[in-house]
């Protein structure tokens, strides 16, 4: 494990998308960072696409939506 050095703007954003998302500021950060590397892994792919996929291969059970 080590330090990642960030601006105060960028930690600011962090620690404010961290209380939304229910999670610490560490863990938005990596959160961030893991969605950001498969982004430039999969370019093709969109933010919906990624976590579709990350949802899937964690074996999470996503509801369908009928629509009405």
């Amino acid at each position: 494990m080590g330090i990642v050095k960030i601006g105060e703007d960028l930690h600011e954003e962090l620690r404010k998308s961290s209380s939304v998302m229910c999670r610490s500021i560490n863990a938005q950060a990596e959160f961030w960072i893991k969605i950001g590397m498969l982004a430039e892994a999969n370019p093709t792919l969109s933010y919906t696409e990624i976590m579709t996929q990350q949802l899937k291969s964690a074996d999470v059970q996503m509801p369908k939506i009928e629509a009405a």
